[in-house]
């Protein structure tokens, strides 16, 4: 790279989190946003404006510029691919709010460019990061739970309920652009979660729906995945919850651990009282956040926690729960 700084691009401010992503792009010392991409009705001219950064309405235009190093993708789901391929044929890593793709077919495209490129991929999953999380990781690697036969991860709010989407944010309830409702938007934190803890997935069986009518698409769900071990999985969203926890549970023959609005519970045979509270005490630090490693990865070589084949699982699981959904029956993996 000729800078000592990673010159990004926003492309699109589309999804709701692009404002967070710019906001934490411009706190990096070692990032500089340089220029701004989007479709007319999104908002990126007035971001550009903001930013004092050139906007452009056509991409190849901006992916041209060689003072572009990397892009910050956050445009409408179904548009991924057309905008991630272009950037990695032209040489860009790209950093990416989730869902990679909305089909399996799609996320290949994608990995397969950016190898082609050499450059680096990362796909917004920060669950992965966050310390209660990254405790429950070891403790089913250490032996802790002793072998997992179920898991839980619910995940909701009330954007059904209270109206949230208007204007501009409608394509999130357009299911030919966001791909799903609830489960995409909010379950893909947790569709990532309870696989990456629990094993190879072999199975899954959903139920999907629309509770309020508010919106054309689904806004409450509950997804049932059978592993490879016969451990079963469940991940429950909803954008119909009003009040209640958010929890993440894991249990196993031999205790079980709980990520509640408290903290972390856990419960082991293998550990007495000060054995686990030790065992507590010493969880794992929180990683860097997705886009401080990719920043990392592209002007370090430091190495990414996040894969590429971690967002290809995401919607592989993605497709076969809203296919068990369409078909009322289990749908087998892969796909």
């Amino acid at each position: 790279m000729a800078s000592d700084k990673v010159r990004v691009a926003m492309l699109s401010f589309a999804h709701t989190h692009a404002q967070g992503y710019a906001k934490q792009a411009t706190a990096l010392p070692d990032v500089e946003i340089v220029a701004v991409w989007d479709e007319p009705e999104y908002g990126g001219k007035d971001a550009a404006e903001h930013l004092g950064v050139p906007f452009y309405s056509d991409l190849d235009e901006l992916l041209a510029r060689d003072d572009v190093d990397g892009v910050v993708v956050n445009a409408p789901s179904s548009m991924h691919t057309d905008v991630m391929v272009p950037a990695a044929k032209a040489g860009k890593h790209v950093f990416t709010e989730k869902v990679l793709a909305l089909t399996i077919e799609e996320c290949d495209a994608i990995i397969d460019a950016v190898a082609a490129a050499g450059t680096h991929l990362m796909v917004s999953l920060p669950s992965r990061c966050n310390a209660d999380v990254l405790l429950a990781k070891k403790a089913v690697e250490d032996g802790v739970l002793g072998d997992l036969t179920f898991g839980r991860g619910r995940i909701a709010h009330s954007a059904a309920l209270g109206r949230w989407f208007n204007g501009a944010n409608m394509w999130f309830v357009d299911k030919d652009r966001a791909g799903g409702g609830g489960l995409y938007d909010l379950g893909c934190h947790r569709m990532d979660v309870i696989p990456w803890l629990m094993g190879v997935p072999k199975k899954v069986t959903a139920i999907i729906n629309n509770f309020t009518g508010h919106y054309p698409i689904d806004d409450n769900s509950v997804t049932l995945i059978e592993f490879d071990n016969r451990g079963i999985g469940v991940v429950d969203v909803s954008w119909v919850h009003k009040s209640g926890p958010n929890p993440l549970e894991l249990y196993g023959t031999e205790g079980a651990l709980m990520i509640g609005a408290d903290g972390v519970t856990l419960e082991s045979t293998k550990l007495d009282d000060a054995g686990r509270d030790a065992y507590l005490g010493a969880r794992p630090k929180a990683l860097p956040p997705p886009m401080e490693q990719w920043v990392s990865a592209i002007l370090r070589g430091t190495p990414m926690t996040i894969a590429p084949q971690d967002a290809r699982l995401l919607t592989e699981m993605m497709q076969a729960a809203y296919r068990s959904a369409e078909s009322g029956k289990a749908v087998s993996l892969p796909l």
